[in-house]
């Protein structure tokens, strides 16, 4: 049985279904690209920075400047490319850096939530408008005769749109728990960088106060 075939015979919720399904595969690929390039740079480009950070500010401020196209360099280079700032500000300057990436990392989720919750809704109704279609033309004279047998395969047929919401939905229920756990990660990952961050940055700033 091919696709054609399958949509046909699941009735007229396979069509949504199967622009659900396009978009969560979409969703799902860019999302995964997405994480994945993170992975390979973000320990790399925090590590740089906080080591230069130690040495220098104006070489951690270029570091941080030219990873800006990773979430963690844009995080980094917000208090950064302030001018000297309070370390009260530097560190709201993180605190907002963060919530700004961290709500963008999320892009894909409402998607993703929607088809969770609309795939089996479908799915159901398609099975019950086929069941409408073939148990209306039963008659009860009919019951027991070879005249039923189409029917059978009928309730079958109407039960394919089921199926395909709920493998399309734990598809897309699998996958969100994986993007939340990424998320979750993140969050940790970002405030583990910002700490020590705005830890170097305080040390350095109460020498400067010392000193001066």
């Amino acid at each position: 049985m091919d696709i054609v075939e399958l949509i046909t015979k699941g009735g007229i919720a396979m069509w949504p279904l199967l622009a659900l399904s396009i978009l969560t595969m979409g969703t799902i690929f860019e999302r995964i690209w997405f994480w994945a390039t993170i992975a390979l740079r973000e320990g790399i480009i925090v590590n740089r920075v906080l080591e230069a950070a130690a040495g220098s500010w104006h070489v951690a401020r270029q570091i941080a400047l030219e990873s800006r196209r990773q979430p963690i360099g844009r995080y980094l280079y917000a208090p950064l490319r302030l001018n000297n700032p309070d370390p009260e500000v530097f560190r709201l300057a993180l605190e907002s850096a963060a919530d700004d990436e961290l709500a963008a990392m999320r892009r894909g989720d409402k998607l993703l939530e929607a088809v969770i919750a609309l795939a089996p809704l479908l799915g159901l109704l398609g099975t019950v408008l086929g069941l409408i279609n073939s148990l209306g033309s039963i008659r009860i004279s009919d019951l027991g005769t070879a005249s039923t047998d189409g029917v059978t395969q009928g309730i079958g047929e109407s039960l394919i749109s089921t199926a395909t919401g709920l493998i399309v939905a734990i598809i897309s229920l699998a996958f969100y728990r994986l993007f939340q756990a990424f998320w979750f990660n993140q969050v940790k990952v970002f405030r583990k960088a910002g700490s020590e961050l705005e830890l170097l940055y305080r040390q350095d700033w109460l020498q400067q106060e010392e000193s001066s």
